[in-house]
């Protein structure tokens, strides 16, 4: 009784009506994808727990973003770029009131990226976003082709991250994890929704699960907003209160 029509059934103006966010809110949803039993890689990427179901609304939840929020450990191994654009996603963005194309904003405490990696490459995609601490951006942050964001401390504070991104004009967020950044987004009160895909594999290993890190004391709450299904695979959406 909790499932629609499978994904591949479902078009694309009732898929965006269906992943739509609250209009004039700002807005920080993540989305990850899981196996059965809770890891969120295998050999260490996400990639092998996809599907097309799962590509479909990965995509589609970029194009209704301002911007991607992503660790810089998931950059590394995903192989992080600019979004790429496209005539549809342009299309698709400007229809929804939002820029040509979503910024990818990189956290990292750190500074420990390849200045030469795709993430600035440029190519016609957005200009990345660092988010890291005042003293990496002294000592590093000159070696990339990036706008920076910065927070004080030995640490990227992120409400303080967050809330510099919004005054960058990015209300509605979507962080892609990885799980040590999600459990910190969560950890701080900032997850408004968290978009979910189970894939029907087992996995077993030592991947994390979709949150790491300090436990949260209490747990949060979650509210089922939808649940999709194809081939097995399923989609859910759940508002955090």
């Amino acid at each position: 009784m909790l499932l629609p029509e499978p994904v591949e059934d479902v078009d694309d103006d009732a898929l965006r009506a269906l992943y739509a966010v609250p209009a004039g809110t700002p807005w920080l949803r993540a989305n990850m994808v899981s196996s059965l039993d809770g890891a969120v890689s295998v050999e260490g990427r996400s990639g092998g727990l996809s599907s097309p179901a799962d590509k479909r609304v990965f995509a589609l939840l970029r194009d209704l973003c301002d911007a991607v929020l992503v660790g810089a450990g998931t950059a590394r191994a995903e192989g992080y770029g600019a979004v790429p654009r496209s005539g549809a996603r342009v299309a698709r963005r400007r229809a929804l009131g939002l820029a040509d194309l979503p910024t990818v904003a990189v956290v990292s405490s750190s500074l420990d990226l390849d200045p030469g990696s795709r993430l600035f490459a440029g190519g016609g995609g957005a200009r990345t976003v660092l988010v890291t601490t005042q003293a990496a951006a002294r000592e590093r942050g000159g070696r990339f082709d990036a706008d920076l964001v910065t927070t004080p401390g030995e640490r990227v504070d992120l409400p303080a991250a967050v809330a510099a991104l919004r005054a960058r004009g990015h209300a509605h967020l979507l962080c892609e994890g990885g799980p040590h950044l999600l459990g910190q987004v969560a950890g701080a009160g900032l997850l408004d929704e968290l978009c979910l895909t189970l894939s029907p594999v087992l996995a077993a290993g030592d991947a994390p699960r979709a949150l790491t890190g300090a436990a949260l004391a209490p747990p949060v709450p979650a509210r089922l907003g939808s649940l999709l299904e194809e081939d097995g695979v399923l989609l859910s959406r759940w508002r955090v209160r």
